[in-house]
């Protein structure tokens, strides 16, 4: 039974509050808006990936010294585990205190910490850790943007339009991805800190923007914050990607650390920690994560897919920085510190593919549901993983841009239906801890795709990269004992070489031996196409086994993405405090002995005696007399009450006649 707040805030929600859309012009404000903070934080991220190395040229570091690997490793990942860690709550944050309130912070946080990694003013170690300390601070205002962004949207657009509104989201991550590339390749060559500097007039602006002509049109909801739920939650996910972070560097003579007590303790550490989790929000009044979310098969089903999605594809962009930036370019005759450039324009198919797919398949899939879009889409991506396989190293490029097309036309199909999905399948009041939760799935799989994809691919290299080594270093007259040692280095200080387009001949073998060597030696072993023709057999062994990798994650996926079930939308009319009720809802007693059926997160209250068309469905003019007690049904008429086990299977046969009934 709901309480005075809840009906009291389901009366007096203004027009546009859940399910009712709002005005035209609002909501295409909201989205333009949304839209600008998602392309702002993602050409943040792809510009950083493309300027580390001018970034670490300029901190004045040697990318291949042991003891700077892991602030180039920061860099990259500590983004996403504060985002990873945060987003849950922070989507919990904005159902309580207001969605747009902290979408506008998010906006101020990100602003100010990209002006302060721009003006930072030290070098060396200190400057790099100034830059990653920062950039945490960055994520937690990414984490505001991200954790609400969504839920703002379907606050302001009805059901029949939000994987529309998903998908210009969507296009403008992926767009904001690669745009990324090619300016932070343009602005690394000026100073890098332009990179960052660049968000700041539009961070400004957007502040302004969104602090003058955003309104909270969704449903707040007085509660608590689960400090113990974030505690443990927070805890055993950092302690996991740590330990993956920890478990692709070397450990004594080993190439990789997944032996060391170090690892082991914090994986196991972290896994004690995420079961207690499951234990408390189970028993918490108010968890963080909405265990009960997940009985709802379109919402299980639609993550499960997404953190699949993200670990099979998530470490990929790495992969072809790494193959385009330290080999396929320089054997083109680029020039290394032009490949970042040319890296990310090479990369634009992709976009592409996302441009021309996105906006249809969100469309289509609000009238047609998101399984058949979002499956066919992880199947073209699995089977694009497939054909870029049996691409060599040396590739043509026409061949690469059509592969590379096909794939950013997969995650077109799959992103905005999925999303979509998602947050249909949830309750109004539910809807920020859901956007939360939706991001948390697709964050934490990305950092974990970056281990596991640089973890095969450090294993493929070891087996095949000393042969390579001390081969190629004897051909050109180095001697056997010095091409040996070279040969038994750790081979993730030649990957990240080729990840930040480095040759690092020269800085191994020393003026003393390169001195020693004919100049025709001497000069083929530090030239562009020495080091890229050395790795590149390894690599490609490499490729194969995170390509499997990739393929089988990928498939799992698209079968998570089948069993969502048809096209669903959440009957707001069962849903009392987190849970579905089955038993008749009493109304409340009102001047003429009967109230209006008020339900908590409605949009609009029913009329007496006669049903009204489901808030989430508008335009379908379908209705439902006497809804109390009624409850939404899944695609195959199984109730969303079910636990996961069932819902992610078949169930018994029922006759959706509710409003929010599946089409």
């Amino acid at each position: 039974m709901p309480d005075d707040r809840s009906v009291s805030s389901a009366i007096t929600a203004p027009r546009g509050a859940p399910g009712g859309g709002g005005s035209d012009r609002y909501k295409w404000l909201v989205l333009s808006n949304t839209t600008v903070g998602v392309l702002m934080a993602m050409i943040d991220g792809s510009a950083l990936l493309i300027a580390l190395p001018a970034i670490f040229r300029s901190l004045h570091m040697n990318p291949l010294d042991p003891a700077n690997f892991s602030y180039l490793l920061w860099m990259l990942m500590g983004y996403l585990l504060v985002t990873a860690v945060l987003v849950v709550t922070i989507g919990r944050i904005g159902d309580i205190f207001g969605r747009v309130r902290t979408y506008n912070l998010g906006f101020a946080i990100f602003t100010a910490a990209s002006a302060f990694i721009a003006f930072e003013p030290w070098t060396g170690s200190t400057g790099a850790l100034a830059i990653i300390i920062i950039r945490l601070f960055q994520a937690v205002g990414g984490a505001f943007l991200f954790a609400n962004s969504g839920a703002i949207l379907t606050d302001a657009f009805p059901a029949d339009q939000r994987g529309m509104a998903m998908g210009v989201n969507n296009i403008a991550g992926i767009i904001g991805s690669f745009i990324g590339l090619v300016l932070g390749g343009i602005l690394a060559s000026i100073d890098w800190r332009l990179v960052f500097l660049i968000n700041v007039p539009i961070g400004v602006f957007a502040t302004v923007w969104a602090y003058w002509k955003l309104e909270e049109r969704g449903i707040r909801t007085p509660a608590r914050i689960d400090w113990f739920g974030n505690l443990t939650f927070a805890g055993g996910l950092t302690a996991i990607l740590v330990a993956i972070t920890y478990g692709i560097r070397p450990y004594g003579h080993d190439t990789m650390g997944w032996t060391s007590p170090l690892v082991l303790g914090l994986l196991a550490g972290g896994v004690a920690l995420l079961v207690a989790f499951v234990v408390i929000e189970h028993h918490v009044a108010e968890p963080m994560f909405r265990m009960s979310l997940f009985r709802i098969r379109a919402f299980a089903a639609g993550n499960i897919a997404s953190l699949l999605a993200a670990i099979g594809r998530g470490g990929f962009m790495f992969i072809l920085v790494i193959w385009l930036q330290g080999i396929w370019l320089p054997l083109h005759g680029y020039a290394y510190q032009n490949t970042p450039l040319w890296a990310g324009i090479y990369m634009l198919p992709f976009t592409f593919g996302f441009l021309v797919c996105g906006p249809i398949s969100g469309k289509l899939s609000d009238r047609y549901g998101a399984r058949w879009f979002a499956t066919g889409g992880m199947l073209l991506v699995a089977l694009d993983f497939g054909l870029f396989l049996l691409l060599p190293v040396n590739f043509s490029y026409p061949l690469f841009a059509l592969l590379a097309f096909g794939n950013g036309a997969g995650m077109g199909l799959f992103a905005a239906p999925n999303m979509a999905a998602i947050m249909n399948a949830v309750p109004a009041r539910e809807r920020g801890a859901a956007s939360g939760m939706r991001a948390t799935f697709m964050n934490t799989g990305l950092p974990l795709s970056m281990g596991i994809f640089f973890s095969l691919m450090i294993t493929g290299l070891a087996s095949r990269m000393p042969k390579a080594i001390a081969h190629g270093l004897v051909r050109h007259g180095v001697a056997a004992p010095t091409a040996a040692g070279l040969a038994h280095l750790p081979p993730m200080g030649y990957l990240f070489a080729g990840f930040l387009g480095y040759n690092p001949m020269a800085t191994l073998l020393g003026p003393k031996v390169l001195g020693a060597l004919p100049k025709g030696d001497a000069a083929v072993l530090t030239g562009k196409h020495f080091f890229p023709s050395l790795i590149a057999g390894p690599f490609h062994h490499g490729l194969e086994v995170v390509f499997v990798f990739a393929i089988v994650m990928l498939v799992i996926a698209g079968a998570a993405s089948w069993m969502r079930g048809e096209h669903f939308v959440h009957d707001e009319a069962t849903w009392i405090g987190g849970s579905e009720q089955d038993e008749a809802i009493p109304e409340p007693v009102g001047a003429a002995g009967r109230a209006d059926s008020v339900l908590a997160g409605a949009a609009s209250p029913l009329s007496p005696g006669e049903g009204a068309p489901s808030p989430l469905r508008a335009g379908t003019g379908s209705s439902s007399p006497g809804l109390a007690g009624s409850s939404p049904v899944l695609g195959n008429g199984q109730h969303p009450a079910s636990d996961l086990g069932g819902a992610l299977g078949s169930g018994p046969a029922g006759k959706p006649t509710k409003p929010g009934r599946p089409r």
